[in-house]
């Protein structure tokens, strides 16, 4: 961009950057690259450890969102452990945060996986009676602390049906009319707790609806219990979070049913702690649409933007025409949707342009992909002194090995 205008963007997604321009501090690297900024994942680290501390519960990071291992070290010191979805997220967090707990749930797990699974985690959490019937005493004779998922049938979610496990017909926890079904006392004695997930980017009053639910369906069972998982979804970090009514909720259930608390959080670990750099490859334009073509791919580089579907934050830049000059920003793919939104500047942008795309650690590095043989993006360390540091060198070799010998 011209510098005759110098941006300043003071929103939480950037607010680590102190107001300098990307193009100072990043402007060197290769695009598109990732970067994690170290010190807003340990500012993240602090709340989280102070609503551990103000009401005992016991907080985990949720893999599934980040697992840049580079930079447990970071967190560790604020978590109680890691949360995996299968054996190979439970395996990273006992290998990569060592002497922490490693808590697993899967929606069904693999006989011929078990064993192993065996091997890295401490609490296992089965989706349905059947699992809980086929692994349970396995688990218990391997000294394993056991849970099932319980669905609360209560959805608090509004336009992501994608992330909404109490969805109508929602294969994800066992209702009340199937722990009534298949539920015995044999197998019931198995469980030392109870998990449940329903949020998604929600503040704690959708929390305090579905702990209202879990203890309608499930209240006469809740006192049989050792613990009680309220899962991740939680966006404790985001500025404007309600964390008192968090903690009364947690309270609430430990004083109540007499159970330890875990919440797992992922998001809100790595929240505004990351950007996904990247230029601008060309402009096109189409009837009354501009678009700009960048070397970072919506598709490939940042899949959730497709399948949430939402607008990523992008540094000096708002909505659609709230500025003078708007325009499209696409991938370079040959998919026709690849596309990240729309948004406007108060310049033009010219070829070449650097732009810096926020909040950008979570739910990209571990979900990218190499669609159109698309290079996956280096991953880059941002320290709190402002040095930058290189994780990652992906290159041909990833893409082809993925596919063949």
């Amino acid at each position: 961009m011209e510098q005759t205008e110098m941006i300043r963007d003071n929103r939480p997604a950037f607010e680590a950057l102190a107001g300098k321009q990307p193009e100072e501090l990043f402007g060197t690297l290769p695009t598109p690259c990732y970067l994690i900024d170290e010190g807003q994942l340990k500012k993240n680290g602090e709340i989280l450890a102070a609503v551990a501390k103000h009401t005992g519960c016991r907080i985990l990071l949720a893999q599934k969102a980040f697992s840049n291992y580079d930079c447990y070290p970071v967190l560790a010191p604020f978590l109680s452990g890691t949360e995996a979805s299968g054996l190979y997220e439970a395996r990273l967090g006992a290998e990569r945060m060592p002497g922490r707990e490693v808590h697993v749930f899967c929606a069904a797990y693999r006989e011929d996986e078990f064993e192993e699974l065996l091997r890295y985690a401490d609490h296992i959490v089965l989706n349905s009676p059947y699992q809980l019937k086929q692994f349970g005493k396995r688990a218990k004779a391997a000294g394993k602390s056991l849970g099932l998922r319980i669905n609360p049938e209560c959805s608090t979610q509004e336009g992501h049906a994608i992330y909404d496990p109490c969805a109508p017909g929602s294969r994800l926890g066992t209702t009340r009319e199937q722990w009534d079904a298949e539920m015995t006392d044999e197998l019931t004695v198995l469980l030392d707790g109870l998990h449940f997930h329903t949020l998604c980017e929600q503040d704690a009053d959708a929390l305090a609806v579905t702990l209202q639910a879990a203890k309608e369906k499930f209240g006469d069972i809740l006192p049989k219990m050792k613990w009680l998982n309220m899962g991740g979804g939680h966006h404790i970090t985001r500025p404007g979070y309600d964390i008192g009514k968090l903690e009364q909720c947690v309270k609430y259930a430990a004083d109540t049913w007499k159970v330890e608390v875990y919440l797992e959080p992922g998001e809100a670990c790595a929240l505004n702690a990351g950007y996904l750099a990247a230029r601008v490859l060309d402009l096109v334009k189409n009837g009354e649409i501009r678009t700009a073509i960048l070397d970072a791919s919506a598709a490939c580089h940042m899949p959730d933007v497709i399948e949430m579907p939402y607008l990523p934050p992008l540094y000096g830049a708002e909505d659609r025409d709230i500025h003078a000059y708007s325009y499209r920003l696409a991938g370079p793919t040959c998919l026709a949707g690849d596309v990240i939104g729309d948004y406007s500047f108060p310049r033009k942008l010219q070829r070449g342009d650097l732009l810096l795309f926020g909040d950008m650690a979570i739910y990209t590095t571990c979900k990218n992909n190499t669609f159109n043989g698309m290079p996956l993006p280096d991953i880059w360390r941002r320290r709190a002194d402002g040095t930058l540091e290189k994780l990652t060198a992906f290159g041909y070799a990833d893409f082809r090995n993925r596919l063949g010998k």
